[in-house]
């Protein structure tokens, strides 16, 4: 979690890149698993990804806010959570993906909620459509790891308000080195099968994943870079 900075920016040290070495325009993934995506995150999490995505709608939904945009929205999960919340009642709610059939399975997913929550196409990456200094909070689920972080924290830091909340889900690094190195072994052996079965034998919807997590930064490195972005009281919860 973070809040926007309403000092100006300083040029200081840069994130780093993509993680995943992903770039949509390129490989439609998304696009091809979207109806298999909420197996595939089962798979891959051993099902703790609902633990995670529990614990972040209700942090998002004690934050004090009028309008928050969900930026990597995917099937609507989280957002579904965070509506479950009556302190959420009478908020605007806009989710947003750069995946039109992801989008697709979340309209059908929030259909009951139709009013209060508005489906928008975006790339968290860029938001022109978005304007500057206009949303009090801004949430990232599962996201900073297939796209470009610094591009992506600019415009977090752009389309929020001075003292607007950012709040990021993230799968990073496990604090016990013999379980991390136990979690990247059963990724990298299990994850081309499993993978390979859950997508009908789309082999890229685990390659990019594995990349990403070989290559995304600790926590703590990863509030570095959002203290270097411009934002102030940072602060990170570890949630497994």
């Amino acid at each position: 979690m973070a809040n926007k900075s309403s000092e100006p920016d300083v040029e200081r040290a840069r994130p780093g890149p993509n993680a995943a070495a992903f770039a949509p325009q390129a490989d439609d993934v998304f696009g091809r698993i979207a109806k298999r995506y909420d197996l595939l995150s089962d798979v891959f999490s051993l099902g703790i990804h609902r633990l995670w995505k529990r614990r972040v709608a209700q942090v998002m939904a004690r934050e004090s806010w009028n309008t928050l945009l969900d930026g990597a929205t995917g099937t609507g999960d989280i957002i579904l959570r965070v509506l479950a919340h009556q302190a959420t009642q009478g908020r605007e709610i806009i989710a947003a993906d750069i995946s039109p059939q992801m989008l697709a399975i979340a309209a059908k997913r929030l259909a009951g909620h139709g009013e209060r929550v508005e489906l928008r196409r975006l790339n968290a990456e860029s938001m022109p459509e978005v304007p500057d200094n206009s949303l009090d909070a801004y949430s990232l689920s599962l996201c900073l790891k297939i796209c470009n972080r610094q591009q992506a924290l600019q415009e977090a830091r752009r389309v929020l308000k001075p003292g607007g909340r950012l709040v990021i889900l993230e799968a990073s690094n496990i604090r016990w080195r013999w379980l991390q190195r136990a979690y990247l072994a059963y990724m990298a052996l299990c994850m081309p099968a499993l993978g390979w079965l859950a997508t009908g034998g789309d082999a890229s919807a685990y390659r990019y994943l594995l990349q990403g997590i070989r290559e995304f930064p600790s926590a703590e490195a990863l509030a570095e870079e959002l203290l270097l972005a411009g934002f102030e009281g940072v602060q990170f919860e570890r949630l497994s």
